[in-house]
């Protein structure tokens, strides 16, 4: 079994920043893509930034609503990743999923795990 924790959710002013982390633990054998999802308030759940694995160069790809406003990072060795907001706004109030596509074994087929979410929430 494989479990993605988030934190570092919470309340934050219209303009501030926030640090949103995800550990996995577990039966893994190697991470691919490792990164960040939301869902607001009545919304589909939409990309916010994911990282590839080393194999992949450790390429981020960010979605629209937040390039230049978020920037993800990694940590390989501790199979965390790291997802820094700033300038936040009203739209950006969602709860955040970390997702990861997993390996539990050389040999294995990867499957995508997901965290339980984590809370945004952009007020004044």
């Amino acid at each position: 079994q494989v479990q993605l924790v988030e934190s570092g959710g919470g309340l934050v002013q219209p303009g501030g920043s926030l640090r949103l982390s995800c550990a996995a633990s577990g039966s893994i054998f190697r991470i691919n893509t490792m990164g960040w999802y939301r869902q607001g308030p009545g919304k589909q759940r939409e990309l916010v930034a994911v990282i590839s694995g080393y194999s992949g160069g450790g390429f981020p790809t960010y979605g629209e609503s937040v390039k230049g406003r978020v920037t993800i990072s990694r940590d390989s060795a501790e199979n965390t990743v790291h997802l820094q907001m700033n300038s936040l706004k009203a739209e950006d109030t969602a709860v955040y999923y970390c997702n990861a596509d997993v390996y539990t074994d050389r040999f294995a087929q990867p499957f995508s795990s997901w965290g339980q979410g984590t809370q945004v929430t952009v007020s004044s």
